[in-house]
């Protein structure tokens, strides 16, 4: 077999791999959200962000040592390996009856999320430097393994329950996903080649590392916290979300969530493109300020608000001799009322669930004197009543999720693009570093979910929380870049503020 064909089967394998790997490590959302449902285990919300994010915290933080194994030992050998661990740690979910036990087996199945640094390590060396973009994006496209977990393992859960009626069959899921994960590595095994990267000599572990006293790689971190750690964590935070929200079953909010994690996976291939094309810094700056605007838009719960409005005060003492809806009558002086209208939107969109698009509001004034009251001057003698209805509508909320889940996939490709322009002799290191931090979004960002959720009532601060954060990664990148300006050409700075202020 010619080496061009030996490449072409290890990329198909290795994407494979990662599509079956990056689904096992996404169980939990869908998994955890069903057993608290059917009232099997009673997690709190921000247990569940725990057990949610468990996974990923393995599979963040072991993914810089599998690298360097990967590096050492060949992508082959290390890629068996972590499937078969995984499904180890797979199978004894299904054996778990406490929070700790679901706790420890995340822990240990959260090794197949160590699949991405050892298929980069592995795909790269296969391929020239000249078609490693394409490869890496065709390979990172396994992301949409995610989106294979929300979508079948809700159905799968139905089937093998018998749509509730056998609620411990659960336990059967965990086992076939530990089965999938052999299978793969079978076929992983008989379609892949042994081949290990060419080590430079002469570097010692400090020289290695050194990069990682750059700020610029702690900012290439932050970033892809967000585009990375913010896909993995909303892929399995967004079917609990749906389910409670929106009030869909458990099948339903697994096929919307998909809406998010599929695009988002499959499009970061395009976002190597696009990188090569328009400029890294170009996407990045399209990224967030998308995210941005979306999450803003995101943010703001459904709501259904009586709030105190603009009432009426008599404007001198005297009785009251006449209250209706419409007027009251102090002291021979009539006041007239704004009245509640019956057939307002309001009242018609809380019943037709597709009108209102935008927060709505009315307005209208209530007596509070009755006929024979005497009242002093700047008495109350109607209350105003606000009423604030928002429905955040389901298609309208999905069409913003796609939008944040194309643009973190565009972004996590744009991240990587900046790495070996920056870095090209430690794209390694700094690829694992990012990539861990990456990792670590998506664990924190279950936990800080389900603790802001608890400490609120209100399953848009994980919006919040993403305003936040994507405010804050442009605003960086934006000082940086005007301070790279400055600093290299501040003739051509000034020039700019002057016709700017002009």
């Amino acid at each position: 077999m010619s080496d061009q064909a030996k490449a072409l089967s290890v990329l198909t394998v290795n994407t494979l791999s990662f599509v079956v790997c990056f689904a096992c490590w996404m169980l939990y959302g869908v998994l955890i959200t069903f057993l608290v449902d059917n009232s099997l285990f009673n997690f709190d919300k921000a247990q569940m962000g725990w057990l949610i994010g468990t996974p990923v915290l393995t599979g963040s933080l072991v993914r810089l040592p599998v690298g360097v194994w990967t590096d050492r030992y060949g992508g082959r050998i290390v890629f068996a390996c972590v499937m078969l661990v995984s499904a180890i740690g797979m199978y004894s979910v299904s054996l778990c009856n406490s929070f700790t036990d679901f706790l420890l087996a995340g822990l240990a199945f959260g090794l197949a999320g160590t699949s991405f640094a050892v298929g980069i390590a592995y795909t790269s060396v296969w391929f020239s430097r000249e078609r490693q973009g394409t490869a890496l994006g065709i390979f990172g496209a396994g992301n949409a393994g995610a989106a294979l977990t929300s979508l079948g393992a809700p159905q799968l859960l139905n089937i093998l329950t018998n749509h509730g009626q056998n609620l411990d069959a659960w336990r059967q899921l965990p086992q076939i996903y530990a089965g999938g994960l052999v299978v793969m590595t079978i076929i992983f095994w008989i379609f892949s080649h042994p081949k290990k990267i060419e080590h430079q000599t002469g570097f010692t572990i400090a020289q290695q590392l050194a990069p990682l006293k750059v700020t610029r790689v702690w900012r290439f971190g932050l970033y892809y916290f967000f585009v990375f750690g913010g896909f993995v964590a909303l892929s399995q935070w967004l079917i609990p979300y749906y389910l409670n929200v929106y009030g869909m079953s458990l099948a339903t909010a697994g096929l919307m969530a998909s809406i998010f994690s599929l695009p988002s996976g499959v499009i970061r291939a395009i976002g190597g493109w696009m990188s090569d094309f328009w400029g890294a810094r170009a996407i990045m700056y399209g990224v967030l300020c998308s995210c941005l605007i979306a999450c803003v838009l995101l943010s703001v719960p459904r709501m259904d608000i009586m709030s105190p409005g603009e009432g009426v005060m008599a404007a001198r003492k005297g009785p009251v001799t006449s209250v209706t809806p419409e007027e009251v009558v102090c002291a021979g002086k009539p006041y007239k009322l704004k009245g509640k209208a019956r057939d307002n939107v309001i009242t018609y969109a809380s019943e037709h669930e597709d009108l209102i698009v935008w927060p709505t509001f009315t307005f209208w004034q209530e007596p509070v004197v009755n006929v024979g009251d005497t009242v002093q001057k700047k008495q109350l003698l109607a209350r105003g009543v606000t009423h604030i209805f928002f429905q955040a509508n389901v298609w309208i909320f999905s069409v913003l999720v796609l939008i944040v889940g194309i643009a973190t996939g565009i972004g996590k490709a744009a991240v990587y693009k900046h790495i070996p322009d920056y870095f090209p002799k430690d794209v390694g290191v700094v690829g694992g570093i990012v990539g861990v931090i990456g990792g670590l979004g998506g664990w924190v960002g279950p936990i800080l979910f389900g603790i802001m959720l608890n400490a609120t009532g209100i399953w848009t601060t994980c919006w919040i929380f993403f305003v936040i954060l994507c405010a804050s990664c442009l605003a960086w990148m934006h000082w940086t870049i005007t301070h790279m300006m400055n600093e290299k050409s501040p003739d051509l700075a000034r020039e700019i503020e002057r016709e700017t202020t002009a």
